[in-house]
């Protein structure tokens, strides 16, 4: 049998890898492969596979048989290309050391740079670049590194050395230091490592590579990378790969330089060669933000044979890969390198403009520019901003970088801890920062929007933010912060003040803005226009009607206009109790609440009528033309009793009984456990002059509306079924009731009565339910409760300890439950279906806007889903998406 193969060589025109084997080599590891074959020119090196680091950690830590041997074989192929050796004390090889997983995580892991420097090998690199200083500064950078990443020696202790020597030296930057200062750096640093260690730094170069090599392995269940693959979905990776690739240099002098650059503007999508770098430095310098880069047009201004040379290779790049590109590069002594390419993290609105414009360009076809804008993107474009009134009376403070675009606001908090502390009392926060570090995820994820006081647009606040969806401004130099304060132009801001960011023009203002929600228009609308001709012409087995429509929650006539601005087809779930809470009803519904007879209940009930009506007649002319789904009252009726004593007494009063009276009502009405209790059609079998008053004002409206030229839909659906009994009865009585609306209105429309399934029993019984229902709709919040024995309500307090546990995988109250859930859903559709081959079926939980759910739901062949107004562009766009991956299935 043959051995495994655990390394994978690239370098002098060709690679044992490829773009295909992500899984493999990691995405890092794997362009890197195609690069090189590609004639891209790459320093040369080899991917140690991500199976090392799944057998790593099944074996407590240890190798795969066989991997020392494989390494150190091929660091000799790398060395007879190079022509240098690691540790050679007269030409010395120099390679870098850094993660690569098959998704990207960008900064979460670690890396090593300039390994294989040791006192002997700083001479031969003097010897051979003629360059003293820049060998020096190559050894002090590599001890740092190792320090921090293998030996766990704080980055702050030897910054701390660095700027005495600085201070001594009276300058300000790492660049003014010669090399003699540089060599008094080293020598600090050496003390530094030992005073933590209690070891002298290792001049072993593979002692050197394999403590990296341990170190990056181990880096991939660090806290922020599993934070990181926790935020981001990420899961079934095998772990990350190991790069080791020959180091080239930025930082020789004048004539070198590194820096990054995106094949399009990340953030708008615009199509120019957008980037930054740095003469005379290494690549951390530009994304750790530790030095403020010069725009990439400066590069063309200054060394045009330079630029040139890369725009060929970006031009190149974008072609084969068909899709924006994240480049590293390095200059040395000038030559052009590509470090790596990656697809290139984006805004939503650079996604759309993107995916739009390569289809225009012929990159791309119209199904991959679908397929290659995520739901999450899409909702970042449905970001506030700020009020553009209030915007011309208040001026910005100050301006940095347009980082990551949408307008925030939030009381400033200076740490990523505190961020998430303030967050769960509840609090909207704005995280600012001179800089952030990975280990700041957790902060950043919860802030409303970051605003960082150095770094450029690639640096680690800008690239997590954009990847969030966060706003944020970067590199705002007049911030300076010390401490919990920040001085802004002399203005002094402390620990909770509130600002405002605009990170679409990289402006910030004092206090709190208002912001206003955008509007959908140009590439966003023929995107989502894209979306729609797919998933509303696709065709599924066993189904009459094409496509899968998108409805929306809504119960008032702004909610159902909103939504239909953004594409929704009708609405799947009206609740019908939420209109209670205003327009002086609440207090006539609780009349009718603390009734004492059927009698007093009707008198209220038909003070409510024409005003329910009227809430009908505003949605039934905001959906003209759609089909509006209602639901009867469905809470237990204790949710509406007053609160307050001055609540209780003006109650009293009006209904002309004593307080003690009115209170012994209330109680009455307290109930152990009102989810399973008087609710839904309960409520209409035990008081069905409730759900006849709202039946009348559903066919009333429609009736009154449909005499001035609107076509009307309304669907009325009863909650709560777990009886065939229940739905038989309460349909009766709503058809009863019907008729006489018909005969005095001297005028009929077209309805549909159907009912949600939401409890487990009425899954199972579907089939005898569908003889008597036109429509189901699942109620997937009450079905995830009633099937896990969750309480929705109070399921928060251990749920997220699940997750993080791996008890559950996801919180099925956010996502569904495809496993268990999901087969009830299934169920009820395929028995309902036996009885009614055509019965319309839809979804209308929260899990209506999750695009995982709307997936599953087209799959097992639902008519349509329903969701909160401003998820209806993203279920629009799963739904196109599920299309597209039924296909590729």
């Amino acid at each position: 049998m043959a051995n495994k193969k655990y390394v994978y060589f690239f370098g002098g025109g060709k690679a044992e890898g490829s773009a295909g084997m992500k899984e493999l080599l990691g995405g890092k590891g794997a362009n890197l492969a195609e690069m090189t074959n590609i004639g891209v020119p790459v320093p040369p090196g080899f991917t140690i596979s991500t199976v090392v680091c799944d057998e790593y950690y099944k074996n407590k830590q240890k190798y795969p048989k066989g991997l020392k041997e494989e390494v150190e074989k091929t660091l000799e192929k790398l060395e007879k290309l190079m022509g240098k050796k690691l540790g050679d004390p007269n030409d010395p090889l120099l390679v870098s050391v850094r993660s690569g997983a098959a998704a990207s995580m960008p900064g979460m892991m670690d890396t090593v740079l300039n390994l294989g420097m040791n006192d002997k090998a700083v001479q031969g690199l003097i010897k051979n670049s003629g360059n003293e200083r820049f060998a020096w500064d190559a050894y002090r950078r590599f001890i740092n590194m190792y320090g921090d990443v293998v030996r766990g020696v704080d980055h702050e202790h030897f910054e701390a050395e660095l700027e005495a020597v600085k201070k001594k030296k009276k300058v300000e930057l790492d660049t003014d230091l010669d090399a003699n200062e540089m060599k008094e750096v080293v020598e600090r640093y050496k003390k530094v490592y030992k005073k933590f260690t209690k070891e002298d730094f290792p001049q072993n170069p593979l002692k050197q590579l394999w403590g990296s090599i341990d170190a990056v392995f181990s880096s991939w269940n660090n806290p922020r990378a599993i934070k990181y693959r926790q935020l981001n979905d990420i899961k079934g990776l095998l772990g990350t790969a190991v790069n080791v690739q020959s180091m080239v240099f930025g930082n020789f002098g004048e004539d070198s330089g590194t820096g990054v650059c995106f094949t399009r503007d990340p953030s708008t999508g615009e199509n120019y060669f957008y980037g930054e770098y740095l003469i005379n430095a290494q690549g951390e310098d530009v994304v750790a933000g530790i030095r403020t880069p010069e725009m990439l047009s400066q590069l063309k201004k200054k060394k045009p044979k330079m630029y040139d040379e890369l725009v060929t290779l970006r031009a190149k790049l974008e072609k084969h890969y068909k899709d924006m590109q994240d480049i590293e590069f390095t200059i040395q002594q000038g030559k052009l390198y590509i470090l790596q390419t990656r697809t290139g993290k984006r805004t939503g609105l650079a996604a759309v403009r993107i995916a739009v414009e390569m289809v225009k360009e012929k990159l791309i076809n119209i199904e991959t520019a679908v397929k290659r804008v995520t739901p999450s993107q899409l909702d970042q474009l449905l970001h506030p901003m700020i009020d553009p009134k209030k915007r011309k009376t208040v001026k910005a403070v100050t301006k940095g970088l347009n980082a990551s675009p949408g307008a925030a606001t939030g009381q400033i908090v200076f740490t990523a801890q505190e961020a998430e502390d303030w967050v769960k009392k509840g609090k909207k926060i704005m995280l600012v920062r001179k800089e952030t570090s990975p280990d700041d995820i957790g902060g950043m994820h919860v802030a409303q929007g970051i605003l960082t006081s150095t770094g450029g647009m690639t640096s680690h606040a800008a690239v997590v933010a954009r990847g969030m969806g966060t706003p944020c401004v970067a590199g705002c130099k007049d911030v300076v912060i010390t401490g919990k304060t920040a001085v802004i132009k002399g203005k002094t801001y402390k620990q909770g003040d509130s600002i405002t960011i605009d990170g679409s023009t990289g402006e910030v203002f004092p206090g709190e803005m208002p912001l206003v929600k955008p509007q959908v228009a140009g590439e966003f609308s023929t995107f989502l226009k894209w979306a729609d001709d797919i998933r509303l012409n696709a065709v599924r087995p066993g189904l009459k009607d094409k496509g899968m429509l998108v409805r929306t929650n809504a119960d008032t006539p702004y909610d159902a206009k909103v939504a239909r601005d953004f594409g929704a087809q009708g609405i799947g779930l009206c609740r019908t109790e939420h209109m209670f809470f205003e327009g002086g009803k609440l207090q006539i519904f609780q009349e009718m609440i603390v009734a004492e007879n059927v009698e007093a209940r009707k008198k209220a009930l038909k003070k409510l009528m024409p005003l329910q009506k009227r809430d009908f007649v505003g949605i039934f002319k905001a959906m003209n033309g759609l089909p509006v789904t209602i639901r009867l009252l469905d809470p237990p009726l204790h949710e509406f009793v007053p609160k307050t004593k001055a609540d209780v007494i003006a109650l009293a009063k009006k209904i002309g009984i004593t307080e003690k009276a009115l209170n012994d009502k209330i109680d009455s009405l307290h109930e152990l456990n009102p989810m399973l209790g008087h609710r839904g059609c309960r409520l209409g079998i035990t008081y069905p002059e409730i759900y006849d008053m709202q039946v009348e004002a559903i066919i009333s409206a429609a009736c009154e509306v449909a005499a001035n030229g609107v076509k009307v839909i309304p669907e009325i659906m009863i909650p709560l079924v777990g009886t065939v009994e229940e739905l038989k009865r309460l349909k009766e009585n709503a058809e009863a009731v019907i008729a006489s609306v018909f005969a005095a209105k001297k005028r009929k429309v077209a309805y549909m009565i159907g009912t949600m399934i939401e409890i487990p029993r009425a899954a199972l019984v579907a089939d005898k339910i569908a003889e008597h229902a036109e429509f189901f709709s699942f109620g997937t919040n009450d079905l995830t409760q009633m099937t896990f024995g969750y309480s929705r309500d109070d399921a928060g307090v251990f749920l997220p300890e699940y997750v993080e546990k791996g008890v559950l995988d996801r919180d099925p109250f956010q996502v569904l439950d495809q496993e268990g859930v999901g087969l009830l859903v299934e169920t009820g559709i395929a028995k309902g279906r036996k009885t009614k081959k055509d019965l319309k079926v839809g979804i209308c939980g929260e899990h209506g806007g999750d695009p995982t759910t709307v997936e599953f739901c087209f799959n097992i062949g639902m008519n349509y889903v329903s969701c909160s107004p401003y998820r209806v562009p993203i279920a629009r766009l799963a739904a196109a998406q599920a299309v597209l991956n039924s296909k590729k299935k």
